[in-house]
């Protein structure tokens, strides 16, 4: 069960319960499942008791138990434990293994990754500024609505809806990826820095940290097949630190283009690579070390992540290279 999968889980135990009478709330549109805070257990944990606790007039800890009930004997879950104040703390299935179902879904729907329904059949109207800044975060809420089944349109004049702090000088000495990232990344209020750190290929650029890993992941690729060897899930120590943010993306994306709000898929693709690349120095067999099933592993959950920053800069307007 991949978290996306267990998200649903969860989504449907509310829908079930608000469907039995005992909650009366409106059922949200996604759960949030992420790794166990302090205190916490499992695999994965949950604070949707806590959310829906206010609307449903009841304490959390009841919303808590109430949820667990209908959990309890869902395919693929094991155990639930509520703790603290209405955390739900979610044990998986042995066999089922998390990796492995989300590194197979991102292979299975590659750059469409995340892409779904929130916006379905809708159609949203920008209307921006005579401005660089606005016009290049209208282009990336246009693409980012697409995601979402929505189309989005943009026209200039009054009344204005889009309108993000103008920079303070013209970009385009940067370069077009450079000026899109320096553009977008900031949030709508704030004044965006154009200045020469865009281009500086050091790990203090986040731009530069976010193409350099897409393009590590490509070049493992091509040695990995010099090696004679291909990338197949399974699953991999120490991966919760990058499954969270894979897992994550589907609702970035939605967040993002509900919102408007480019700047969330830029400061998540930022998460994205400094997950993954502490992964990477150990994709290929070192020395006399022949491939493995653990570097086919390895190497499917880097490719997912390789994935995942490529669609998301294609999003924004911005070249993943190869090489870099």
């Amino acid at each position: 069960m991949t978290p996306v999968e267990l998200s649903r889980t969860v989504l449907r135990a509310v829908r079930r319960a608000v469907d039995d009478g005992e909650l009366k709330v409106t059922v949200p549109e996604r759960v949030v499942v992420s790794e166990p805070g302090p205190g916490g257990c499992g695999d994965f944990a949950t604070t949707i008791a806590l959310q829906l606790a206010r609307p449903a007039g009841q304490p959390a800890r009841r919303v808590a138990e109430i949820v667990r009930a209908r959990l309890a004997d869902a395919h693929g879950i094991r155990d639930v434990v509520v703790t603290g104040p209405g955390f739900l703390n979610i044990s998986l299935d042995a066999q089922v293994d998390p990796v492995v179902g989300l590194v197979r879904e991102i292979r299975r729907k590659g750059a469409r990754y995340g892409h779904g329904d929130a916006l379905a059949g809708q159609v949203v109207a920008l209307r921006v500024p005579y401005e660089v800044r606005a016009e290049v975060v209208a282009d990336a809420v246009v693409r980012l609505v697409a995601t979402q089944g929505g189309r989005a349109t943009v026209e200039h004049g009054e009344p204005v809806n889009l309108r993000p702090v103008p920079a303070p000088e013209d970009p385009a000495p940067l370069g077009p990826d450079a000026a899109r990232w320096a553009l977008l990344r900031p949030a709508a209020h704030d004044r965006p820095r154009i200045t020469a750190d865009h281009l500086v290929q050091r790990e203090g650029n986040p731009l530069f940290r976010v193409r350099y890993a897409h393009a590590r992941v490509r070049a493992l690729g091509r040695n990995a097949a010099r090696l004679g060897f291909d990338a197949e899930p399974g699953p991999v120590d120490d991966a919760r630190a990058l499954l969270t943010p894979l897992a994550d993306h589907p609702r970035i994306l939605s967040a993002a283009a509900t919102h408007r709000a480019p700047d969330r898929l830029a400061r998540h693709l930022v998460t994205v690579a400094d997950a993954v690349l502490p992964l990477l120095p150990c994709v290929l067999p070192v020395g006399e070390e022949k491939p493995s099933a653990a570097h086919r592993a390895r190497l499917a959950l880097a490719e997912a992540a390789g994935t995942v920053l490529a669609g998301g800069l294609s999003l924004l307007g911005i070249d993943a290279p190869e090489h870099l």
